[in-house]
């Protein structure tokens, strides 16, 4: 099987090698990357190309790898699309609502089969087994979930070229679609009404670090392109906390919360049901789920596992590899997330950013109406 990819960074260095474990006939037979930092990941001897449509012409792989920064993305999928090829694209898949009607409209033309998607979190055992005891909560009622990185991670955000809304597409989108697209699982359905607020609080020039050690911390996690050294006083415009409110299509509700500074990192879900209620947390490594009589239905430690395999994304990296692999092979017809699924994420964390800007209530209806207008779900 021969593979190319779009971007040579640490996220798609880290998913190609794991693949390459997985399915020891890959060929990597090019990269385009005009600035390579993790080529080693798949090899240095690997041939560069100076643009996606020669390296697609030339080379006529069986997958394409899109991990170029997201702003990139359309194009490159678009490339992929004309090209003919398999294509597995990082999330977010794109940055606007403008990209993601014009993308629905290829996807309606080329398959929605013809597009897998990085949306890790829907690949973990957490939601393997939460999925497994859903039907038992009855109708979900209301949740309420976070996502609460560490300084260092934070840091890394506001140096990286992820800190600017142009490149990223902000970070609700680039860091949360995963969290909303779990709970649009969850419930069965989308947003129709949010709210949001937030802003940049932490990441301030009064609260740059005083000491070494604090400095240490705010550059473990290296970055390379776009990139500025100092998180406290970079141009970013992303937020560091944010707060949302999401009404379902179903009645369901969801509280969400966000934040790049939180020294104990977690990343919780609490759902409740009308007969009964499932939490954990993705970063603590737990998931219980009791039914409203008090039965246990499910009580899972994660953190026995593996260390080896449990330090990226919670294990999900390596079940995503699998799966992908196992799909490709055909051996399995279908993935437990599909691009739809990130489009819709996409549109909600847009929206979410949306309310947050204008201060208001930001109705998807009509977006639902004009993205369903594609035929994407049959």
């Amino acid at each position: 099987m021969k593979v190319v990819t779009a971007g040579i960074g640490l996220r798609a260095g880290h998913v190609l090698s794991l693949l390459k474990e997985a399915m020891p006939e890959i060929e990597f037979v090019g990269y385009f990357d005009p600035q390579p930092t993790h080529l080693a990941r798949i090899g240095e001897d690997v041939p560069r190309y100076d643009g996606v449509e020669e390296m697609l012409e030339k080379t006529k792989p069986d997958l394409f790898f899109v991990g170029s920064p997201n702003a990139f993305h359309l194009e490159h999928i678009k490339a992929g699309l004309a090209a003919g090829v398999r294509i597995f694209t990082e999330k977010p898949v794109v940055v606007t609502r403008e990209e993601t009607m014009e993308l629905a409209a290829l996807l309606a033309e080329h398959g929605t089969n013809q597009v897998m998607v990085g949306l890790v979190l829907r690949y973990s055992q957490h939601m393997v087994d939460l999925r497994a005891v859903l039907g038992a909560l009855g109708p979900i009622v209301s949740l309420e979930a976070n996502e609460h990185i560490g300084p260092y991670h934070g840091a890394f955000f506001m140096r990286d070229w992820r800190r600017m809304v142009r490149w990223s597409g902000g970070f609700m989108l680039e860091k949360c679609c995963h969290d909303l697209d779990v709970y649009n699982m969850v419930t069965g359905s989308r947003p129709d009404r949010v709210a949001s607020f937030g802003g940049r609080k932490s990441f301030v020039p009064e609260h740059a670090p005083t000491s070494n050690t604090e400095m240490e911390i705010m550059h473990r996690k290296p970055s390379v392109w776009e990139s500025v050294d100092d998180p406290f006083h970079s141009d970013g415009d992303i937020i560091d906390y944010q707060t949302a409110i999401l009404h379902y299509e179903t009645g369901a509700s969801l509280a969400f919360h966000t934040n790049l500074n939180v020294p104990d990192e977690h990343r919780r879900f609490c759902i409740m049901g009308a007969k009964g209620m499932a939490e954990g947390d993705f970063v603590r490594g737990y998931l219980k789920a009791t039914a409203r009589d008090g039965t246990i239905l499910a009580d899972h430690d994660y953190t026995k596992g593996d260390p080896a395999r449990m330090s990226a994304h919670y294990g999900a990296d390596h079940m995503m590899v699998a799966d992908i692999a196992a799909f490709l092979r055909g051996e399995t017809d279908s993935l437990p997330v599909g691009v739809v699924d990130a489009l819709e994420a996409g549109l909600v964390a847009m929206a979410l950013d949306e309310a947050r800007i204008n201060g208001g209530m930001v109705d998807l209806r009509a977006t639902w109406a004009e993205f369903d207008g594609f035929g994407l779900r049959g």
